[in-house]
């Protein structure tokens, strides 16, 4: 093979940046105006703060049947700045139902705060996965007899006069800290066609929900800044949509947006009632309140500031550099919009890992520890 000199990882950076900002130079401002393909090109993976990793894996590998892919120990400087956490050593399990990817999280050091024993689910720290199921009555037995908590008073089908999500079966519950998830099973004629197998009871995840106080607002960070696009919208109420969230008179405008991979990101705006709680300003990546969305960009340095005119606030202080790609990525930037949930926008990943000093990673092989 013949050898060349390459250039470095901060030259590829610039380089890469100098172009991107010239394209978002050039873009109109407008509800899902791009000149260019969308900054993100895919949603990668959702990932959650957990209190007790081994639990959490039982929990979504037995009763959810979902199955571990990796487990990763990871500390250092950089993963420091990336996270905003001082002292940060984690422990990452990524969990795989399907073809989407789930990765749990917990803090070897330091510990977080619990998620508040009070959360609701039109509180704008809320965040949940979609689990679609194949078949809406063995999966919430499945559930009885694993004794999980409801949130949902049990499993609702929402309303033949919404045209969008009429004959829909959903069902909330909280994993063992207390994190939303939802089970849903989709009609004939709704949804990826590919949601209809019957082959498995627990098929994948369709998108994630969050609650945000002000739709517009939200897009244009989502759609008109990231480029993911709207593929449908509704207003749901009623009491089976108030008994679905446990949020008496509930009435939600709520909207789907997709890129061009990986689950959807869907808004959970509460129209009624009104008394949702913001999150805490000083919400933290190792508090269990804490979920990622994980988004696949060409250059994510490149969107720092278009994303901060969009109400994006930083937590790493810009994009970072990790030593390596055993997470996946090399490079990544993580940010919270305007409702406090989290982007964790990066790099697909080299061919090749680089080294760098600073930083420490261990892996777990088949789920032991050190």
């Amino acid at each position: 093979m013949t050898s060349a000199v390459r250039p470095t990882p901060t030259t590829h950076r610039s380089v890469r940046a100098a172009a991107w900002l010239a394209l978002l130079a050039l873009a109109v401002p407008g509800p899902g105006a791009h000149l260019f393909a969308a900054p993100v090109r895919a949603v990668e993976s959702v990932g959650m703060t957990v209190s007790d990793i081994d639990r959490s894996v039982a929990f979504f590998t037995e009763v959810l049947d979902f199955e571990s892919v990796s487990d990763i120990e990871v500390s250092g400087a950089d993963y420091e700045r990336l996270e905003g956490v001082f002292g940060a050593r984690m422990r990452v399990v990524r969990v795989r139902l399907g073809d989407e990817r789930l990765d749990l999280t917990e803090y070897v050091a330091p510990r977080g705060r619990p998620l508040p024993a009070d959360s609701r689910s039109h509180d704008r720290w809320f965040q949940h996965i979609a689990i679609i199921v194949s078949d809406m009555d063995r999966a919430y037995a499945r559930l009885r007899a694993h004794d999980v908590v409801h949130a949902s008073t049990g499993p609702q089908t929402l309303p033949a006069w919404n045209q969008a999500a009429g004959g829909i079966r959903a069902f909330y519950f909280k994993d063992p800290d207390g994190h939303a998830l939802e089970i849903l099973q989709f009609p004939a004629g709704k949804g990826d066609p590919r949601w209809q197998r019957r082959d498995r009871l627990f098929l994948g995840i369709d998108h994630t929900a969050i609650v945000v106080r002000d739709t517009d607002a939200s897009l244009r960070l989502y759609r008109d800044t990231l480029g993911l696009r709207v593929a449908g919208e509704s207003e749901n109420y009623g009491p089976e949509q108030e008994r679905l969230n446990n949020v008496f008179g509930a009435r939600l405008r709520i909207t789907a947006l997709r890129a061009a991979g990986g689950p959807g990101i869907e808004f959970l705006e509460y129209l009624a009632p009104s008394d949702g709680r913001p999150a805490p300003d000083d919400l933290k990546s190792n508090d269990l309140a804490h979920w990622r969305t994980r988004l696949i960009a060409d250059d994510p340095e490149a969107l720092l500031q278009a994303t901060r005119r969009a109400g994006g606030r930083l937590v790493s202080p810009g994009e970072i550099g990790l030593p390596d790609a055993r997470l996946g990525f090399d490079e990544a930037m993580l940010l919270r919009d305007a409702d406090g949930h989290a982007l964790l926008l990066t790099d697909s990943g080299p061919a090749a890992t680089r080294s760098r000093v600073g930083a420490n990673t261990t892996t777990h092989e088949g789920g032991s520890r050190p």
